[in-house]
Order: C-alpha cells, then structure tokens, then sequence
C-alpha cells in the first residue's frame, strides 16, 4: 500500500511539474514582455521596471523556473496588480463559495442518482424504468443556465412578485452567518447543480448495475437465500462502485476548480467567477493561479480514488 501510494503521489508531482512549466513558458516566455502581460496596458514604466525586478526577467530561463515554482510550492502565487493583492489571499476568499457549493451538491446527486440508477436496473423495462431513464434524458439535455434560470424565475421571481420570498436571488452567506442562512442562500445553486449531475449518475448506476446483476456470484448469492437487499447492497453495488468512484473524483476535482455557469447566474463569489473576471479583464496572475489551483486539485483526487481502488477491488491489491 506504501510503495502503491508513492509510486501514485510521484506520478502526480510530475503530472503538477508539467503543468507548471506549460503555465509558466505560456505566459512568461512566450514573445511579448512578461511585465506588460501581467500589469496590463496601464502600468506606468516605473511599475513595470520593478515587476520586471520582481520576475527577475534578466535571469536565465532555468533560474526563473525554478523560483516560480519554488514560490508556488509555498503558496506564493504572485501579486495581482491589477487588484493590488496577493493572489494566493484573492484565492482563499474565493474558496469557501465554491466548496460549499459543491460539497452540497455532491450530496445531493448522488442522494438522487443512485436511487435512480438501482432502483430502474433492478426493473428493466417496466414503469420505473421507464420513467427513471426520462429522468436521466431530461436532465442531461438541460443545460445547466438554462436550469439555474428558471429556478430563479419559477422560486423567486414569481414568490417575489406574489409578496413573498421562498429563496434570496443569490450570492453567498458564509457558514459563520449561520448554517440555516448558509444553506438557504445555497439551496437553488445545490439542486440546479445536483439535478444535470444525478442524470449523469443515474445513467453510470444503471448501466454498471444491469451488467453486475447477471453475473454468476449475483445468482449464487440469490440461490444460497440471501435477501433482495443483500444481493443488491452488499454484493452488487459493491461491484458497481469502481466506475462511480472514479467519476465522481473526477467531478469533484473539476467542479473545485470552478462551477463557472452556476456561480455566474447564482451571483456567487467562486473561483469559476473570479477565473471568468480574470480571463475578462486579462488579469495573468490569478489565471495562473487558478489553474495551478485545479491541477492541483485533479490530482489529488485520482490519488484519492486509487486509493479507494485498493479498498473496494480486491484484485487491486
């Protein structure tokens, strides 16, 4: 287990080194002057003078490398200049928005989604399932701003104009404000999210569980009386579990590196909004930043699932 977590954590130091080095001959070699990209078309040439200083632009390619991941490794992700702050602090703030977005969410689609999956698998072809894979159809054909807007029309608006409030139009409270605030101000972003997901967990579950119930184990277990719970729980989505799990830490790892559309129509202070207003006002120090952020996070998440791998496969150790 050991030598499997660091052979995997290896791996993922060189896959994070990689796309530094993209990032950094991305945005710092390549032709152009790497003090007017990152200060922007309005800096003065005493401030691009010292940034210039800063990057220590007349140094060997080899050296400014190594300093810029040196940096990064201990959470110096630069200097917006745009924002006068730091980046790693504009980040931090940024954070909480997304990850509790997200980790709600997560909650509910697979809440949602599994039972869906199992419960249509276990009754091919019938009513339930029928009606389990419309589910499945409706919720990915529906984008996902498209969703989120008519929640807010349907939950808000239309109270709103009736003279009440079901739900607040967006933005985000945090969890200090107090958890029912916390969670009201979350509850449309959390299902508009969770519903386009379930449809996608849905479908994983119902197609892993139909190939897992005809297998031979699945019947010895029936034959030797093993109750319809059992059989399905204990035995079948056991099995099933590998594929979810893997989509799942692949989700995640892409859903904290942002939830672009649903913190734009949400009016939630995310990471995906901050990478839309930094791509937006070509503010270069926060997009490098965010990227890192999400590389990191993807790969910590498939050490996590190889890891679980290990627990829930047998045949993987």
């Amino acid at each position: 287990m050991i030598r499997f977590l660091a052979r995997r954590t290896v791996f993922g130091i060189g896959v994070l080194i990689t796309l530094s080095a993209f990032v950094f001959f991305l945005f710092f070699v390549a032709p152009g002057d790497p003090a007017r990209m990152i200060a922007g078309d309005k800096a003065t040439e005493a401030q691009l003078e010292q940034i210039r200083k800063n990057l220590g632009v007349d140094r060997p390619i080899v050296v400014q490398y190594g300093s810029f991941v040196a940096k990064a490794v201990t959470g110096d992700l630069g200097f917006s200049y745009r924002n006068q702050q730091p980046v790693a602090q504009i980040i931090l703030r940024r954070i909480p928005a997304t990850l509790s977005l997200v980790a709600g969410a997560v909650v509910l689609w697979l809440a949602i989604g599994i039972p869906i999956g199992i419960s249509s698998a276990r009754h091919p072809g019938t009513l339930r399932d029928r009606l389990g894979q419309a589910f499945i159809l409706v919720g990915l054909s529906f984008p996902t701003f498209v969703l989120g807007m008519m929640s807010l029309y349907v939950l808000y608006f239309l109270p709103r104009q009736a003279g009440f409030t079901l739900f607040p139009p967006g933005g985000y409270k945090a969890l200090t404000s107090g958890p029912m605030i916390w969670a009201w101000h979350l509850a449309l972003p959390w299902t508009t999210l969770a519903l386009t997901m379930a449809a996608v967990y849905a479908r994983l579950t119902r197609g892993q569980m139909l190939e897992v119930m005809g297998e031979d184990y699945i019947r010895t277990a029936r034959a030797k009386g093993a109750s319809e719970r059992t059989v399905v729980w204990r035995h079948g989505m056991r099995a099933a579990l590998t594929p979810l799990v893997t989509q799942l830490g692949a989700d995640i790892a892409l859903l904290l590196g942002g939830v672009i559309v649903i913190e734009q129509v949400y009016g939630l202070q995310g990471v995906g909004a901050l990478a839309v207003q930094a791509v937006s006002n070509q503010d270069r120090p926060i997009i490098i930043g965010v990227v890192l952020l999400g590389g990191t996070f993807i790969v910590i998440a498939n050490i996590v699932v190889d890891l679980l791998y290990v627990l829930l496969d047998p045949r993987v150790r």
